[in-house]
């Protein structure tokens, strides 16, 4: 085993809370019901970079937006997924210490992925990979390809952990070891039983 490559969302970080998803909706005067259809309807568009943050967040809302907002909303966005997993983050930084060959592959448009990069955890991680930067999104073949290229290794030499079992397989399809996280005292198992 050479690469441990990581999802972020749901792995590294803790899943979206409600609370934040609300403060965004009431922060544009929209519902949070229906903010929360529209995130999601539009985000693996918005995660591949085939929509602007002005082209998605207009989605979200059914309307026209203005510059303001969209800049308020980015910030939210990127500030909601900023939770980090203690537990994972911490295995993580047991992997780096221990020289182990880390990366990141997670679905993030480029405004999100470039706050992403500013967070310490993340910032440890020499090699990241977001789908927005790359065109491509999980759990498509082309993805793992592209990464495994770029590690420039083997998928055989390749362990991918997600929380998603569609990016899992997505990631087996392509040739890799997958890891379905459940929690970070599991994945330290498997880690282990895997070496």
């Amino acid at each position: 085993m050479t690469w441990i490559v990581f999802d972020y969302g749901g792995v590294l970080s803790l899943p979206q809370p409600e609370s934040d998803a609300d403060a965004m909706a009431r922060a544009v005067g929209a519902d949070p019901e229906e903010f929360g259809r529209g995130y999601w309807e539009h985000r693996l568009a918005f995660d591949r970079g085939s929509l602007t943050p002005f082209a998605y967040w207009s989605a979200v809302l059914g309307r026209p937006i203005t510059h303001s907002e969209v800049a308020r909303l980015v910030a939210m966005d990127i500030a909601s997924w900023a939770h980090p997993d203690a537990g994972t983050v911490a295995l993580l930084g047991e992997l780096i210490e221990a020289g182990r060959d880390v990366a990141l592959l997670s679905n993030a448009p480029v405004c999100v992925s470039d706050g992403l990069d500013e967070l310490p955890w993340i910032a440890a991680i020499g090699r990241r990979f977001y789908s927005g930067r790359m065109g491509l999104v999980k759990p498509g073949r082309e993805i793992y390809d592209e990464v495994a290229r770029e590690l420039g290794a083997d998928p055989y030499e390749i362990v991918f952990v997600d929380d998603r079992l569609e990016n899992v397989r997505g990631a087996e399809r392509a040739g890799m070891t997958g890891v379905h996280f459940s929690g970070a005292a599991a994945l330290g198992t498997a880690l282990r039983e895997l070496a």
